[in-house]
């Protein structure tokens, strides 16, 4: 039902002054305050009024009709209005996450009155206060607070004088000193000056400066982001080796002071890096989680999934050694049908993984990724017929599916046991108390084991169950036949139960097989580490599913979950080469100028360019190019 404006709600949308637009507006086919309901919303149109009348009550927005302002005292006038606006608290640090809307909203109200206003409190807030929030970590919070308390005034300096969208160019640079841990921001040039930078001009003490990482032996690792103070918030002065100044009137928004910068040699904490994307360590090593954390779980995949096919052959071997020995038991029979349950949504699961994990490598590796010489192509090409060969991957699922339906039916109506050979089945014996259960890990440290994993799978399994066996026979009851009943809630429900169990025993298996008393003491950490990175991150891609059943509650869960997932990827970054250097094939097989074992990537590109066919010629149609030809003629005859 659309809200209604009556009675007391009157005073929020009251009626216009009386006067010649009442005969229009009379004509309107609509009422316009159920309309302004409708599009804002009643706490909306409360909480812009709210701004509205604040402005208008206010002698500091006063307006002056013909005032000729000095842009000086624009300025002046532009910054203490907005502080003022951070007076009246409209937005606070919560309401950015907990009522995003009311940013825009009050962005909206604020350029309504005076754009330069809406620009400068953006730029502090939003640009600013988000570039710190999204691209920096803990160690930065205490910035957002004093954002909003306005102890400091920030900026975002990313373009320089010469260097605008064209971030590739810029050259300010900022070279990491192990000895005194620092960073030393430096503009190599007056073309590097930071330019066109809003709030600089003459009011931000802070501002996100990209610049160009280096670490000991001059080694780039691109832009990255740095809170540097330029000036002492208490007198406004630039700080050492800091020269900021304004730009200049401009041909709008005059309340906004534009300026530059320029940095020579200013030192500051090695802290002050916004991390999120890459840090650098005490030492001066740079670290990167996103760049491992990128392709090392499709490692550990490749490890969890060579475990599971190598014992699932063995288990299929036993299944045909009963039946050359003439087994005709009930066992051999329930075999064969636990094993087809695996099989079918096995090779689901192997072949999309290996199709996510090629086509992330591509990616990873840029434009090298594209060229065909690296193979990488037809690695792809190559497995992607294994979606589809031996049954389409999405109706091979339905046989685990209903592999797993079968068993719950049975439960049901004659109380049997859940039991299989394989004994990849039994713990549902338990799911009404499994499904109790909730994840009460509360730190990093306790999540870096697969066991944890396992527990919120077999929860995970056991909701998935519960729910399609209820979609099935609500479906069976709606009149659908049996077998639409089951392709009814295959997609939404089926689907998910058959990859989760079957990656449930994938990490059961591999689980198991790295904490055997066999393994080697010299091998154990690395190998629990690889099944707790597959287990954790094939789990986070259901992060939904846990929510949405009540297994994951609040905010530290999925953050306690991608968090050690990061950690585990960070820990196992030294191990990667040495992990590939044991499943990888020998050069002559792999034939990928940028795979080989010597590491030589970029020597190896270019000789294997080099040896291409014809690389150096002109085009066999050069004639075509020449100057030679009467091109203008032949236009003209044409034309």
């Amino acid at each position: 039902m659309a809200p209604t404006v009556e009675g007391g709600d009157a005073a929020l949308l009251p009626e216009f002054p009386r006067g010649p637009l009442d005969a229009y507006r009379a004509r309107a086919s609509f009422s316009w305050k159920e309309l302004a309901l409708f599009t804002e919303g009643e706490d909306m149109l409360r909480f812009k009024k709210t701004i509205f009348s604040a402005l208008e009550n206010d002698p500091l927005f006063a307006r002056s009709p013909g005032a000729d302002l000095s842009l000086d005292r624009y300025r002046e006038l532009n910054f203490l209005r907005c502080k003022r606006i951070f007076e009246y608290d409209f937005l606070s640090v919560e309401d950015m996450f907990k009522s995003p809307l009311k940013v825009p909203a009050l962005i909206q109200c604020l350029g309504m009155y005076d754009s330069s206003l809406a620009a400068k409190y953006l730029l502090h807030t939003l640009v600013f206060g988000s570039a710190v929030y999204s691209s920096g970590s803990e160690r930065h919070l205490t910035y957002i607070q004093k954002i909003f308390s306005m102890e400091i005034f920030g900026c975002f300096a990313l373009t320089e004088l010469s260097h605008g969208s064209n971030t590739k160019a810029i050259r300010t640079t900022a070279h990491y000193d192990p000895a005194t841990k620092e960073f030393i921001i430096h503009s190599p040039d007056f073309e590097a000056a930071k330019f066109w930078v809003g709030n600089m001009g003459k009011t931000a003490t802070h501002a996100v400066v990209f610049a160009k990482l280096h670490v000991p032996g001059d080694q780039c690792h691109g832009l990255h982001p740095f809170i540097v103070q330029i000036r002492d918030p208490k007198t406004l002065l630039p700080m050492p080796g800091v020269m900021v100044g304004d730009m200049g009137k401009k041909l709008g928004q005059n309340g906004l002071d534009n300026g530059f910068a320029m940095f020579h040699k200013v030192r500051v904490p090695r802290q002050s890096l916004l991390n999120r994307m890459g840090d650098v360590t005490p030492e001066g090593t740079y670290v990167s989680p996103f760049k491992q954390c990128r392709l090392l779980p499709y490692l550990a995949a490749a490890y969890a999934l060579d475990h599971f096919s190598k014992s699932l052959f063995l288990d299929l071997v036993e299944l045909q050694r009963g039946r050359a020995s003439g087994d005709c038991s009930a066992r051999q029979a329930e075999l064969g049908r636990e094993i087809h349950a695996l099989a079918s949504a096995g090779k689901p699961l192997a072949s999309w993984t290996a199709q996510q994990g090629i086509q992330e490598c591509r990616e990873a590796c840029g434009g090298h990724g594209y060229l065909a010489m690296n193979r990488l192509g037809v690695l792809r090409d190559d497995n992607d017929p294994n979606c589809t060969y031996e049954g389409d991957n999405n109706v091979l699922l339905q046989q685990t599916s209903n592999y797993l339906l079968g068993l719950l039916a049975h439960r049901v109506q004659d109380g049997a046991c859940f039991r299989s050979p394989l004994k990849s089945v039994d713990f549902l014996d338990a799911y009404p108390s499994i499904l109790d259960q909730k994840f009460e890990v509360s730190s990093v440290a306790d999540c870096l084991d697969s066991a944890v994993a396992l527990a919120a799978y077999k929860w995970l399994v056991c909701y998935l169950l519960r729910e399609t066996y209820q979609k099935l026979n609500q479906e069976k009851r709606s009149g659908s036949s049996d077998f639409e009943a089951r392709n009814n809630c295959q997609v939404s429900h089926g689907r998910p139960l058959a990859l989760a169990f079957l990656e449930l025993t994938v990490v059961q298996r591999f689980h198991e097989h790295v904490h055997q008393p066999c393994v080697p003491p010299s091998l154990r950490a690395v190998l629990g580490r690889l099944s707790a990175l597959y287990a954790l991150w094939s789990l986070s891609r259901h992060a939904a599913l846990l929510y949405r059943g009540g297994y994951f509650s609040g905010e530290q869960a999925g953050e306690v979950l991608e968090s050690a997932v990061l950690a585990l990827c960070s820990q196992l970054k030294d191990d990667a080469v040495a992990l590939v250097d044991v499943i990888a094939p020998p050069d002559f097989v792999l034939d990928s100028p940028i795979g080989r074992a010597d590491g030589e990537l970029y020597k190896n590109l270019w000789g294997a360019v080099l040896q291409e066919s014809k690389v150096l010629e002109r085009a066999s149609w050069w004639p075509e190019f020449s100057v030679n030809k009467p091109v203008i003629g032949s236009l003209k005859s044409k034309l």
